[in-house]
């Protein structure tokens, strides 16, 4: 598949988006589109051990072709769908689906879990879909050119996985080889991988197992065909906001990854606002909060008397499921905290998209010194990649143009935002393995929190990242270089941190694990797991 045709996407009349599907469909050369029909039956069966493995019907994706004349007039664009009579859910009996999957929209959404398929009309909605995309008679004559070039398929043989330079149970080699076919757009080797890889992984397994099999949701999610009028027809339930906030600070008790961030931005703001009187605090995605809280505290005990503090909190609604209610929450908790420690406080709560955000939405007052905090957002931000207007470089200059005192910068180092499909699927697989295996050494494998946690708080980016082409793709990461040539085209200079920050943070890591590494380079901090760099940290000015 061309990394032109993989980024192609199509939509129904209403507009109406899939929650995390590919809906993209490959271009043959003679200007036809793929429309795979799926026969993959995903279902979970569990072992004397425990452990879930995934098992699937061999009769996967036969590839059938229509052109655009041949979709539907009422507006339905070409989609992949399926056209079989009994195939099920795309997600059904897939890692996620068993165990309460998600949405995957953005980083803070809330989890649309457990798509249940046992529904009455299900048969009748799917086939609704189908004859709305293909029209209601399509099929494959055994003896035609498609039928016969799959009977001479090069993999019917016992030996496929020699041939396929695959060594027997080596998932890492299934999960490289699947991400493979696919690309080629080689349906009979994504039957004959599918189905191996399913044998191979398991949510309670070693790093690898579990990874592969959030990756084979991904896959499945990418090759099945399930256009908005058919999620929408499915039932779906979700986790509590309760229990999704459990997941997340889980995650965040077990993995230094966000305190590493949290605190590295912390110290670079506290020595930027030294001796300002009037302090404003411009966070992008402001989540909870708690990150703002030992700020509050450290300057209400500044020599001579605290400051005037002001944060502008944005984060879209999305985020107000996880906390239960919308940004007024976290401007309670902070004049609380605020007037406990006797300092004055002002919270501007701005209820929007990062790329929805203007200058006019930021209240900016004469004499305050500003301060822009960037952790874990920007990647959601889109680019020249995915809209003319790239507010990423906007956004960027933007906040030059308020001349702040600092700008500080946290996102993972993984190269996924224009990368080819076979190319980002790889990257995901390398840097996934390294985050796993970090999780691996915190907790038990069998541990029931672990599991919910992995899949509400990572699965559902690793899912995005394999299944989502276009818009529908939220997780779009950069590599510090990237984001240093964005800045630095905005204007800014970097603004070193300091060795304090730097031997804090390492007395941090020092609690977790050996395998934790930290490096400072020009005044920028690399936190990884062995040879992986996994997030950077940096502060501009």
């Amino acid at each position: 598949m061309s990394a032109k045709a993989s980024e192609r996407t199509y939509r129904c009349s209403d507009d109406s988006q899939m929650a995390y599907y590919n809906n993209s469909v490959p271009l043959a050369e003679n200007g036809r589109f793929y429309m795979m029909q799926n026969h993959l039956d995903v279902h979970y069966t569990s072992s004397g051990d425990g452990s879930q493995k995934i098992s699937s019907n061999p009769q996967v994706f036969e590839a059938q072709y229509c052109t655009l004349e041949s979709s539907s007039a009422n507006g339905v664009y070409p989609t992949q769908s399926s056209t079989s009579s009994h195939s099920i859910s795309p997600i059904s009996g897939s890692p996620l689906s068993q165990n309460d999957s998600h949405s995957y929209d953005t980083y803070d959404s809330p989890p649309t879990a457990s798509c249940v398929t046992e529904i009455p009309d299900f048969q009748s909605k799917l086939k609704e879909l189908e004859n709305a995309i293909l029209g209601p008679e399509l099929d494959i004559a055994s003896d035609s050119p498609k039928s016969l070039l799959q009977a001479n398929h090069p993999l019917k043989q016992d030996n496929w996985r020699q041939l396929l330079g695959i060594d027997t149970g080596d998932l890492k080699q299934v999960i490289i080889a699947c991400g493979k076919a696919v690309a080629a757009n080689d349906m009979y080797a994504t039957e004959l991988l599918i189905s191996e890889l399913g044998q191979l992984v398991s949510v309670s397994g070693d790093p690898m197992q579990r990874l592969g099999a959030y990756m084979l949701e991904g896959l499945v999610a990418r090759l099945s065909f399930s256009g908005s009028k058919l999620y929408k027809s499915l039932k779906c339930k979700e986790p509590t906001g309760s229990e999704l906030m459990s997941y997340m600070h889980l995650l965040c008790e077990i993995c230094p990854f966000y305190k590493f961030g949290y605190m590295s931005a912390n110290g670079a703001i506290a020595e930027a606002i030294k001796g300002e009187n009037f302090i404003h605090i411009i966070d992008f995605q402001i989540a909870q909060g708690s990150q703002w809280i030992t700020i509050i505290q450290a300057l209400a005990a500044r020599p001579g008397g605290p400051p005037f503090l002001r944060i502008t909190g944005i984060d879209d609604s999305n985020s107000a499921y996880a906390r239960g209610g919308g940004l007024d929450m976290v401007g309670t908790k902070l004049h609380s905290v605020s007037a406990s420690c006797g300092l004055p406080f002002e919270f501007n709560a701005v209820r929007a998209a990062s790329h929805e955000v203007y200058i006019q939405h930021l209240d900016i007052r004469p004499g305050e010194a500003i301060v822009v905090n960037f952790a874990y957002q920007l990647h959601h931000t889109p680019d020249e990649s995915v809209s003319v207007e790239n507010h990423r470089d906007r956004i960027a200059r933007m906040i030059m143009s308020l001349s702040p005192r600092v700008v500080t910068l946290v996102e993972q180092e993984s190269n996924t935002n224009t990368s080819a499909f076979l190319p980002r699927y790889l990257e995901t697989l390398d840097y996934y393995t390294a985050m796993f295996e970090s999780i691996d050494v915190a907790l038990p494998r069998d541990d029931k929190r672990r599991i919910s946690t992995e899949q509400h708080c990572v699965a559902r980016d690793i899912v995005n990242l394999i299944a989502c082409e276009g818009a529908e793709r939220v997780e779009r990461h950069e590599v510090f270089g990237k984001w240093k040539a964005r800045f630095a085209m905005a204007g800014f200079r970097p603004y070193p941190l300091s060795s304090v920050v730097n031997n804090t943070i390492k007395t941090l890591l020092d609690s977790y694990h050996s395998c934790y590494r930290l490096e400072e380079r020009d005044g920028v901090l690399y936190l990884g797991w062995k040879s992986r760099v996994l997030v950077v940290s940096s502060a501009w000015c």
